[in-house]
């Protein structure tokens, strides 16, 4: 046989080899260029309607600029992050169907956000039973006990075991022994009045009453008047957002603030920048950060710069920096890991520094708490700068875990 009627053969033959080997390794190849094209996608469940949706769209915006800063660096393995943000509406209920969506539907990787003490439970008990990853970037001293924790839960936020302990360090001492308190009848409110009632047996502290509010409450005047009554030294509002807001006018317009000292627990940016200088002026609480931080700590003022830039010279508030640094927290120990997975991450996280926005932090090991420091600020009324100028920052109490409940306290065994 010639090679000229040989010469089609061969070539159909060779032609459809060469397609063999291309058809057999093309699904590698693409699965392989598939998986380093999708997203990192990270969900972000927070109350963007609601009481506290003030404090939600400055977590949201801050989040964003971290999500940037990676993306614009390259990202991880040339994937970018994508953040899927969904409103919990400020209800468990929501805030799990809401998590559990964006695990099985969404298909993200990992899980940060929350804006109350009891959303973030329900959805760390989502993130729990999938062993997703979650950091938690709102206030709750439940979410750090071994009932509710898991090797797959973080906390970026402070506890209000944390919170109160600082401020009540920094007032007791100085305004007298004698406090009431009014309370938001919810998590919240009762884990911050505890903090408080165990820092104050150290200064002989009395607690008068606690009274109670409901969640969203609009009047305070049928508390008021008992309040005045008892005569305290001390007023502590252990209560959020517009709760906060609302109840400062009013005391203030009731002219308790000549008769004691009032303070708060978590003395919002945003909260005072609603209520304004009046309802608030010499209220004194604590913050996890303030911009005006950027005086003595060179992060800070790195942040400050960039939150600026990204949105028209906006100043960022205390939850808002809770939303950068806890997505930053994940995206960080996602490039140190090599790896999405929750236990790589988890991996990572479980041995980090780091210094985003306000100072050293690190995640203690028995609870993954973030130790860090509490910073006491008192709100301005005069002398302001901008309308960005509300509070002077009295102190800065460093980090340290003699402030934290123990582990054993919490539940964990601590080999």
């Amino acid at each position: 046989m010639s090679d000229s009627t040989t010469s089609p053969l061969r070539r159909r033959l060779l032609t459809g080899g060469a397609a063999g080997v291309a058809i057999a390794g093309a699904p590698f190849v693409s699965r392989m260029a598939y998986a380093q094209s999708l997203p990192i996608k990270i969900g972000f469940p927070t109350p963007l309607t609601g009481a506290f949706s003030a404090e939600a769209q400055d977590q949201v915006r801050a989040a964003e600029l971290a999500v940037r800063e990676f993306n614009d660096a390259g990202g991880y393995n040339g994937r970018k992050c994508e953040l899927l943000v969904r409103d919990d509406k400020l209800n468990p209920g929501e805030a799990a169907t809401r998590t559990l969506e964006l695990i099985e539907k969404d298909k993200v990787d990992l899980i940060v956000g929350s804006l109350s003490a009891a959303t973030q439970l329900s959805i760390n008990a989502i993130c729990k039973s999938r062993k997703v990853l979650f950091n938690s970037i709102s206030q709750s001293d439940a979410i750090n006990e071994a009932k509710d924790w898991s090797f797959y839960t973080f906390h970026e936020a402070l506890t209000p075991h944390a919170t109160a302990g600082a401020v009540a360090r920094y007032a007791f001492p100085k305004f007298g022994k004698k406090v009431v308190y009014l309370t938001a009848d919810y998590a919240y409110g009762h884990e911050m009045v505890r903090g408080f009632q165990r820092a104050g047996q150290a200064y002989g502290m009395q607690t008068l009453a606690d009274i109670r509010h409901p969640l969203g409450a609009s009047d305070y005047s049928s508390f008021l008047p008992r309040i005045q009554a008892l005569k305290p030294d001390v007023l502590v509002l252990c209560n959020f957002g517009r709760d906060l807001v609302n109840s400062a006018k009013q005391v203030t317009d009731f002219g308790l603030k000549q008769q004691m000292k009032v303070i708060t627990p978590v003395l919002l940016y945003t909260a005072r920048q609603a209520g304004g200088a009046d309802a608030f002026e010499g209220i004194l609480g604590g913050t996890s950060y303030y911009w005006g931080m950027e005086d003595r700590i060179p992060s800070a003022k790195i942040f400050n710069d960039k939150f600026r830039k990204a949105y028209g010279g906006a100043a960022p508030s205390d939850y808002g920096a809770l939303g950068y640094a806890g997505i930053r927290s994940v995206l960080q120990a996602i490039r140190e890991a090599r790896s999405t997975t929750a236990t790589g991450v988890a991996n990572v996280m479980r041995k980090m520094r780091y210094d985003f926005y306000k100072g050293t932090q690190f995640y203690r090991l028995c609870d993954h708490q973030s130790v860090q420091s509490v910073a006491i600020v008192e709100s301005k009324s005069k002398n302001m700068k901008d309308k960005y100028d509300v509070f002077n920052v009295l102190s800065i109490e460093a980090p340290d875990e003699k402030n934290l409940r123990t582990c054993d306290e919490l539940g964990h065994k601590v080999v």
